[in-house]
């Protein structure tokens, strides 16, 4: 598995999170450490996110890496996700 950039992955992230914000009508413009409850992203939407996020990235998350730490802003996903990866690819 190749090493992906922290940018690439927030990126990716961040489309996700604008898509959920879109579907709901809420205004999207969140940055990478905006804090997901503070843009409005309600606990079903987290949810929904974390099943997009392992879509995305073709991984499953160990329940206990469902963390509100690891999921409260793109910034900590993204973090996440590179720890994820690099530890299946060591």
């Amino acid at each position: 598995m190749q090493a992906t950039s922290s940018t690439a992955v927030e990126s990716r992230i961040l489309a996700l999170v604008e898509s959920i914000l879109a579907q709901n009508g809420l205004a999207g413009g969140i940055k990478r450490d905006t804090r997901f409850s503070d843009a409005g992203l309600t606990s079903m939407e987290m949810v929904n996110l974390m099943l997009a996020i392992e879509a995305e990235f073709d991984m499953t998350l160990p329940q206990s890496e469902i963390t509100p730490e690891n999921f409260s802003s793109v910034e900590t996903v993204a973090r996440l996700i590179l720890r994820r990866q690099h530890s299946q690819a060591a």
